[in-house]
């Protein structure tokens, strides 16, 4: 059990249209194939692919052809699909459709034995959920991938560890919430991703601002802009940071090309204005000339 299909190599969660166009590549020997865990696994994360493109009703469609297509023996398959169903619903703003398809396939991955997608579902009921039970979800998440002898598995901890971090920021547990984004660090630094690595070094800086500790917090932020810059990837949520860190500093001059830095990029994430309308508002008044 647990293993991993070759396509799924193929993600890049930063290009979903692109790993869309892979994935349908596949598809024709796939249909033409006597492997149907293979099919179907596949559909699903063509679904998802979709979905990541906010194509809610063409991931659904896919997943339609799906459905009837999960006999019994396709187990890891139907598991796939409940957690691509569930994303589809939960992106597109229907949290409670989502959230009994995520139960469901935590309990047939937990009966399975196929541990990563067990943590995924988990780690989706913290999602969809809110406060003490968000937290429940990740706290059992964590717990499960911890004591999982799968390294697929394991390998969700930098991201439970990510979002219960924010879960308890959300709450106002700033020290809490630190512990893990400091794990975190220890975690992705092993895993050795740059990108990954950044991110979780910026929620440290976060964390650090609403702790008050807004030296560190700027310390770490201009760092990661220079790092950016020598890399060619600057970031817009450092700039952000930097606006803000600056702000409260009495430096609104200093702040502002940070924010109009960051208004430029970040208006152009519909996820972000679809959702956090206010937040994007505040940034092109703030870097405002």
């Amino acid at each position: 059990m647990d293993t991993i299909l070759d396509f799924d190599t193929l993600w890049n969660y930063n290009d979903p249209a692109g790993t869309e166009q892979k994935f349908r590549a596949l598809l024709t020997q796939a249909e033409a194939g006597d492997d149907r865990s293979y099919h179907t696994q596949l559909l699903t994360q063509l679904a998802r692919t979709l979905g990541l493109q906010r194509r809610f009703d063409e991931a659904h469609q896919v997943l339609d052809t799906v459905e009837p297509l999960l006999t019994d023996d396709l187990e890891t398959a139907r598991i796939r699909y409940l957690l691509e169903r569930g994303r589809a619903f939960n992106s597109s703003k229907h949290p409670e459709q989502a959230h009994f398809l995520f139960l469901e396939a935590w309990e047939r991955a937990k009966a399975a034995k196929e541990d990563s997608y067990a943590v995924d579902a988990a780690h989706m009921l913290g999602i969809v959920e809110t406060g003490a039970a968000s937290l429940a979800w990740n706290m059992q998440a964590i717990a499960y991938a911890e004591g999982s002898a799968s390294p697929r598995a394991r390998n969700w901890l930098g991201s439970l560890y990510n979002n219960t971090g924010w879960t308890y920021h959300d709450m106002g547990e700033y020290e809490k919430a630190l512990d893990l984004f400091e794990r975190a660090v220890i975690l992705r630094q092993q895993q050795g991703n740059a990108e990954t690595i950044r991110i979780a070094r910026w929620c440290v800086a976060r964390c650090l601002r609403s702790l008050g500790r807004n030296e560190k917090a700027l310390e770490i932020q201009l760092t990661l802009l220079k790092e950016g810059e020598e890399t060619g990837t600057p970031d817009a949520y450092t700039h952000e940071e930097l606006g803000e860190l600056y702000l409260i500093a009495g430096n609104a001059e200093k702040a502002r090309p940070h924010f109009a830095t960051a208004y430029a990029a970040l208006s152009q994430d519909p996820w972000l204005v679809e959702n956090e309308p206010e937040r994007i508002a505040r940034l092109k008044e703030l870097g405002k000339n």
